[in-house]
């Protein structure tokens, strides 16, 4: 059981050119030591949570917190995945389940320390996702069972206000744009949740720090949408997804801290030293690409591949322009309000229509893209269910798509070589290179 053969690894780790992404890795490697020793070491009270879910709440309370999809990564990265889908295939689950969000049960159904990163997770407080597809509750219903401990579901309501250009109205008429309704049902679960929280760890929640915190998010966002327009703008592009994701998505787990406020600033800052001196990711650049999508998180240097080869620099992924919109609330004195507002849209926005096309077609045309690559995992249904229209919809807005069936976790099905090589015959077909 603990002789693990990984299966070979084709990934390519990324190139840095910005001093801060070196900057951004090395305190999140110290943040996963600080946080294996509270939740491991010294048993402090933690959760388990979803990526959509009001992390604000445990900021604020100080508690500790795994976010499910990093997690995911996490144990992707250590190149574990595919033994551990393979254990969930030995205790009776479906071969085509979603890889994403059952990687962390699927560790803990191997109930093997010796192999698992940190020798497994502990029992948590409390586990906590939104519905927002038919098999979350699964997932996180049986995790909890798993390990003796609680789920806590969060509802994702009907959204009948379609709004194709939300983003444009998000961060001031926020109450329209997400229904009055949803976001009250939201506010009243999350203050279900603030009193579980305080009665199972003896920690207090004070809504005056979560408006500071909120206050000090906006700035944070701020500067990651400074930097998302000038890189949109910008010719050549300065920087590619590979160093925009590290550097927005580490600060977004730690959202309203100093260090992610000032770490957001300090790239941004690099970000406009880069354009006012012209450097480009690719030296000679000719093809500007969009990413929709996870990140390949076993391959990050799939990103780069082609920048001198051919010029084509991938210029786009969802996560940092997402900090304008989704994430910068005018907080009109109602902060778990405005947090209500963001936590009850977050995946829809991201995964189906009208919201997901409408913006990201509207995103093409502002950053210029030549041609869009999107990563259907075959596997996860909430993935596919908006993408393939929005796929539609680029394509009528004169936006090439090649869609790649992939998984951003299993690296069974994926080979550097043949997904690069892959890549550069659709842009020669469809007469880009």
């Amino acid at each position: 059981m603990n002789d693990i053969i990984a299966p070979r690894a084709t990934g390519q780790r990324s190139r840095k050119d910005l001093a801060c992404t070196a900057v951004a890795s090395a305190y999140q490697k110290q943040f996963g030591a600080d946080l294996k020793r509270r939740v491991v070491d010294e048993g402090e009270p933690f959760a388990i949570v979803q990526a959509d879910t009001p992390h604000e709440i445990f900021h604020v309370m100080d508690i500790p917190i795994i976010t499910n999809q990093w997690w995911s990564a996490y144990i992707s990265a250590k190149q574990l995945s595919g033994h551990y889908f393979d254990v969930m295939a030995r205790h009776g689950y479906p071969e085509n389940s979603c890889k994403y969000c059952s990687l962390g049960l699927a560790c803990t159904l191997a109930n093997d320390p010796k192999t698992a990163p940190w020798g497994g997770l502990p029992k948590p407080t409390v586990l906590v996702a939104r519905l927002t597809c038919d098999c979350i509750q699964h997932v996180f219903g049986q995790w909890a069972q798993a390990l003796g401990s609680e789920f806590f579901p969060m509802e994702a309501p009907a959204w009948e206000h379609k709004e194709a250009h939300w983003f444009q109205h998000s961060r001031s008429a926020w109450r329209r744009v997400y229904e009055p309704d949803r976001i009250a049902l939201m506010v009243a679960e999350m203050r279900d949740l603030i009193s579980l929280l305080e009665n199972r760890t003896g920690r207090r929640f004070d809504e005056a720090k979560l408006h500071h915190l909120m206050e000090r998010i906006n700035e944070q966002e701020g500067y990651i949408w400074e930097a998302a327009q000038a890189i949109g703008s910008a010719r050549p592009c300065p920087v590619s997804i590979a160093e925009q994701m590290p550097n927005t998505m580490i600060p977004q787990w730690h959202r309203g801290s100093d260090w992610a406020v000032a770490h957001a600033r300090r790239f941004r800052d690099e970000v406009m030293e880069r354009v006012a001196s012209g450097a480009g990711a690719a030296d000679n650049e000719r093809i500007r690409l969009m990413w929709i999508g996870a990140g390949v998180w076993h391959d990050p240097g799939f990103y780069q591949a082609l920048e001198e080869r051919l010029g084509a620099v991938f210029v786009w992924s969802m996560y940092m322009p997402f900090a304008g919109p989704q994430y910068i609330r005018e907080l009109q004195g109602q902060p778990m309000d405005a947090l209500a507002s963001r936590i009850c849209s977050m995946n829809e926005v991201l995964h189906l229509p009208p919201w997901m096309n409408g913006w990201m077609t509207s995103e093409a045309e502002r950053c210029g893209i030549d041609a869009c690559v999107i990563l259907l995992p075959p596997d996860n249904r909430l993935s596919q269910s908006g993408t393939k229209l929005t796929a539609l919809s680029l394509e009528a807005a004169g936006v090439p798509v090649l869609a790649i069936d992939a998984d951003m976790v299993d690296a069974a099905n994926w080979n550097h070589d043949a997904m690069v090589a892959m890549v550069a015959d659709f842009l020669a077909a469809r007469g880009l290179a």
